[in-house]
């Protein structure tokens, strides 16, 4: 099997770098579909006008959903079926991104993603997470390319509320421990290879500007400011865990997050806060050192990010439903099979426990 590393076309950083928006789409096309939400619109529309206006190139903006699932996706495959749209922009949050990502997969459109927080390590992969109606995970659904361009101004992420940033630290948590346990496996990455140098450098890197970077970090985000430090975490979320999990690989604390997703009592917790407990999980489930864990865990509490069952919202434990989560986890399709031995639904289950243990007793 081989190596395989795959990438965004172009990525582009920095502060007030939406203002500049229409030179890099002007490449693409000059009739814009832009998905973006309705306080996103309010937040960003006199500056991607006037952007587009010195370009001349028309865009047409159209309000989400809220939800990444095949009625959205649908739905908008309609509007530009209606405008002979030739060119996708996402502005928003992950499942803005993945729809967006999913239109420009089955219209084979060219696709611009401007994230406006980094909370997930969405934007620059080739995947979209797809969702029923109701918000419970349905599929992955590869893509045939990455985005083509990937816009991030860090003064909007700067001023996004701070657990947005803190959620997308977890979502970058997993990504070394992943792309680790796939290396270990050789399984096969969402680049449909193995594990690069590349791919497991940049993972590595992703984890260590978490450690270093991650408390400052979320200190600048709470004054609304954008520092050096939000700078690189802003990286680490987005382009460094992006490829990172993408090439990497991804296991199994991406697979317990898909079996919280059946709990009503997480619906209201972030992707990334879910995963960051996956990874706690994760790691008991290799039995990893307990240095590491205790590392994990003093980032964690330190940014914010949930390691209890209660801090996920679950108050009463029933065993029957983190048996449920355990069985999703497991599912034949998910990602937990990427881990160097076989997992079973009972390991989960008592992963899950054991980490919720000891976050307890950390706390």
């Amino acid at each position: 099997m081989a190596k395989i590393m795959i990438s965004p076309g172009k990525y582009i950083q920095g502060n007030g770098e939406l203002a500049n928006i229409a030179q890099y789409v002007s490449v693409l096309g000059g009739k814009a579909l832009c998905l973006i939400s309705e306080s996103g619109l309010k937040r960003v529309k006199a500056t991607v006008d006037k952007s587009f206006e010195i370009e001349n190139i028309t865009v047409k903006y159209d309000l989400s959903s809220g939800e990444c699932c095949m009625t959205e996706v649908n739905r908008i495959i309609k509007v530009c079926e209606d405008n002979n749209v030739n060119v996708l922009i996402g502005i928003g949050g992950g499942k803005i991104i993945d729809t967006i990502k999913a239109v420009g997969y089955y219209k084979d459109i060219p696709v611009v993603i401007v994230p406006t927080i980094a909370a997930t390590d969405a934007p620059c992969s080739a995947l979209s997470v797809l969702y029923t109606d109701t918000g419970v995970f349905d599929k992955y659904l590869f893509l045939k390319q990455n985005p083509n361009i990937v816009l991030v101004d860090t003064g909007i992420i700067a001023k996004a509320p701070v657990r947005l940033l803190v959620s997308g630290m977890g979502d970058a948590l997993a990504t070394y421990f992943e792309a680790r346990a796939c290396e270990k496996s050789n399984a096969i990455t969402c680049a449909a290879g193995t594990t690069t140098l590349a791919a497991s450098a940049l993972a590595k890197l992703c984890y260590d500007t978490l450690i270093a970077e991650g408390y400052k970090s979320k200190l600048a985000v709470e004054e609304g400011v954008c520092t050096k430090s939000v700078e690189k975490i802003v990286e680490a979320n987005t382009l460094l865990s992006g490829i990172g999990f993408e090439s990497g690989g991804i296991a199994a604390a991406h697979a317990i997050h898909n079996g919280f997703t059946v709990l009503p009592a997480c619906h209201h917790m972030y992707h990334g806060e879910k995963v960051a407990f996956g990874t706690l999980a994760q790691l008991v489930l290799e039995d990893a050192p307990m240095e590491e864990i205790e590392e994990v865990l003093y980032f964690c509490n330190n940014v914010g990010l949930p390691t209890t069952l209660k801090q996920l919202g679950i108050n009463e434990i029933k065993p029957e439903e983190i048996m449920e989560v355990a069985k999703v986890a497991t599912s034949k399709e998910d990602t937990a099979h990427n881990m160097p031995f076989d997992v079973t639904p009972e390991d989960v289950y008592a992963a899950i426990l054991t980490a919720n243990k000891l976050g307890e007793d950390y706390i």
